[in-house]
């Protein structure tokens, strides 16, 4: 078998593409400008950032001043969070509802927030990865700050109602934050048409670099600032603007955003191909809804093996994949996100995330469903959980 390499990790991370690139280099030889100069080189560092910030704008359906940079989807999560918790505790509001499955950057977040006197209400998902609104609903409270809702999972890439949420929280006169780091550029968001009151994104997931992101906070909602300094993003988040990211991220959301449709009815049925084609395996299952999930996200638990073996013998083969978040790579604890579905910890230390993108052939497809099952049935019969499970024994 002719080893390739097949990079099958997008969720974790995306690579620059060259369009990027190319836009942001400029700013780092001649445009180098400090965007808070009122010098030529300066104002055009400046414009170039408000550019950006039109074209992140456009991509969500938001106004220009709606959009305030920052360095990562992590911190945006944190700034809507926080900062609605400090503005809504103000109102006597410190209640915060979430569900289960959210990235860390907001279970850590509300985790801070429960030590320092606010209640949080975790509602549950379904077995298929999805949440139920009228849960959100039954949650909501008298002193409700906020609901926050990630629009499509991390690890398994089930897409939420997060309309409908929406319009229960407006209803109630609750504020609504979506974590849309995973699903920009893969499903189509318009904030104020969908009744979004903050949503954060990041950039490396779409081809941008690592280290920027956006935070969308609506019309006349004010959150208390998140650096003091300088006056920069309006004042609320000090620190002189890195231009080339912000230029990159404008041209990698704009290029994200632009076929959404058509980028799908690629990659859809490549993916249908690989989780058909793995769920041949005996003792298999796909994690999360089939058809309410993200065009190239599969996440698949294969019994009798252990996950990082999984991993590393794939990319012994030349195929890039996960366990799960990437963020949470180096945890032996299995994926609160597999759990989270009624999953036991031995079959959920045996999952595989494949999240892949139009560079990913049919061919690259042929040869994953050729290397998957070798390496799986060489795991199996060396582990002993496997051995236990063919003599009917129950394992841990």
């Amino acid at each position: 078998m002719e080893k390739r390499f097949i990079y099958a990790d997008n969720a974790a991370t995306t690579a620059v593409s060259e369009e990027v690139l190319e836009a942001m280099l400029p700013y780092f030889r001649t445009g180098y400008g400090n965007a808070s100069s009122i010098y030529k080189l300066g104002r055009d560092a400046q414009k170039a950032v408000e550019t950006s910030r039109e074209k992140v704008a456009k991509a969500l359906g938001a106004d220009p001043r709606e959009i305030y940079f920052t360095s990562c989807g992590s911190e945006s999560d944190n700034w809507a969070i926080k900062g609605t918790a400090e503005l809504m505790a103000k109102k006597g509001k410190k209640h915060i509802v979430t569900s289960v499955f959210e990235h860390h950057a907001v279970l850590h977040t509300t985790e801070y927030l429960e030590k320092h006197g606010f209640e949080v209400t975790y509602v549950p998902v379904s077995d298929k990865g999805l949440i139920d609104p009228q849960d959100v609903k039954n949650a909501i409270r008298e002193d409700t700050a906020l609901v926050t809702i990630m629009y499509a999972n991390n690890e398994i890439g089930t897409i939420q109602p997060i309309e409908e949420i929406a319009a229960i929280c407006h209803e109630k006169g609750v504020l609504f934050h979506t974590d849309a780091v995973q699903a920009v550029g893969h499903v189509d968001i318009d904030v104020h048409r969908q009744g979004i009151d903050m949503l954060s994104l990041s950039g490396h997931k779409i081809h941008a670099q690592k280290g920027i992101g956006a935070l969308y906070v609506r019309k006349g909602l004010i959150l208390p600032n998140l650096i003091h300094g300088g006056g920069q993003e309006r004042g609320k988040r000090a620190g002189t603007e890195n231009v080339p990211a912000i230029v990159g991220l404008g041209v990698a959301i704009e290029s994200a955003t632009k076929n959404i449709a058509e980028k799908a009815a690629v990659i859809t049925p490549r993916r249908n191909r690989l989780i058909d084609g793995i769920l041949k395996l005996p003792y298999t299952r796909l994690n999360g809804d089939r058809d309410k999930r993200l065009p190239g996200n599969l996440n698949i638990s294969i019994e009798g093996i252990e996950g990082e073996s999984l991993l590393l013998m794939l990319d012994m083969n030349g195929i890039c994949a996960s366990s799960g978040s990437a963020c949470t790579s180096g945890s032996l604890d299995p994926s609160h996100v597999l759990l989270s579905l009624g999953l036991e910890h031995a079959v959920a230390h045996g999952s595989m995330r494949l999240s892949i993108e139009e560079d990913v052939t049919d061919e690259d497809v042929d040869y994953i469903l050729e290397v998957v099952p070798k390496v799986v049935e060489r795991l199996r019969a060396m582990s002993p959980v496997w051995e236990k499970m063919m003599k009917g024994q129950k394992y841990e």
